[in-house]
């Protein structure tokens, strides 16, 4: 089995981005990100707390600032009207507010591109991490499960534009005829959707579906599929996408700090 490590990427890429940021601070900039949040999942505090981790080690100050319903929208609007602040990001799913304050997110300080106007950090590290292990996207049968809008919507639009052979999968729809697809990315948080049956000899897979089961992050892929396939190229259950989402949206807060 073969595995696309997104850490070995993302790597490089940090090594890349903690350069750029001495720079800018030579230079008295100082990339700042703000995350806003309302969902005490342990998901969700495990990716915040990649974030910060990340930012502290290429120093860039990340601030994590807790919603509150009534005063979500004033919230984004103070984040978004100071001038300290290089990105903002709403860590979805939110639990109570509504989603609509993702529109006052100015398009410039959207580094991980919710609003719709620019590539999701997700799926841009999706792009980079197969293109970065060799897979000749252009050339093979690409399936997206899931149309969220972290993930899957943005994904498919990003290949489509790039006119690759690419279709979308919904809830409901028969996964087995996944079979005919040489690359498959799912992305619905349904823990063990994919089974192996479902996947054709050489397959390449990339699970960036996420849930949490007594206390565990969980995939999308059932267990049995690293079991049992040697064949395939797959993500690990740890370190797949995950790290180069991280450092797709760091890409976007420095670009931004330097405009």
């Amino acid at each position: 089995m073969r595995e696309l490590n997104g850490r070995e990427l993302a790597g490089f890429i940090k090594e890349r981005q903690a350069h750029q940021v001495r720079h800018l601070r030579a230079i008295k900039k100082f990339p700042k990100l703000v995350i806003l949040y309302d969902n005490n999942s342990p998901v969700i505090a495990k990716y915040m707390s990649l974030k910060e981790r990340y930012g502290e080690d290429i120093k860039v100050d990340v601030e994590v600032r807790r919603l509150e319903a009534a005063t979500a929208a004033e919230a984004v609007k103070a984040a978004a009207e100071d001038d300290s602040v290089s990105g903002i990001i709403v860590q979805l799913p939110l639990a109570e507010c509504d989603m609509a304050i993702l529109d006052l997110i100015p398009n410039k300080k959207d580094v991980d591109g919710l609003r719709g106007e620019r590539d999701t950090a997700t799926a841009m590290a999706i792009h980079w991490l197969l293109t970065g292990y060799g897979i000749e996207l252009p050339s093979l049968k690409l399936a997206v499960v899931g149309r969220g809008k972290l993930v899957g919507a943005p994904l498919l639009k990003m290949w489509q534009e790039s006119n690759y052979d690419v279709e979308m999968f919904h809830r409901g729809d028969d996964l087995m005829r996944l079979r005919d697809f040489d690359v498959i990315v799912t992305a619905t948080g349904v823990p063990g959707l994919i089974t192996s049956e479902m996947l054709k000899q050489g397959a390449v897979v990339v699970d960036a579906g996420t849930a949490s089961e007594k206390g565990v992050i969980v995939g999308d892929v059932a267990e049995d599929v690293r079991k049992n396939r040697d064949d395939l190229t797959i993500t690990p259950k740890i370190g797949g996408v995950g790290p180069l989402t991280v450092a797709m949206l760091f890409e976007n807060v420095i670009r931004a700090a330097g405009e």
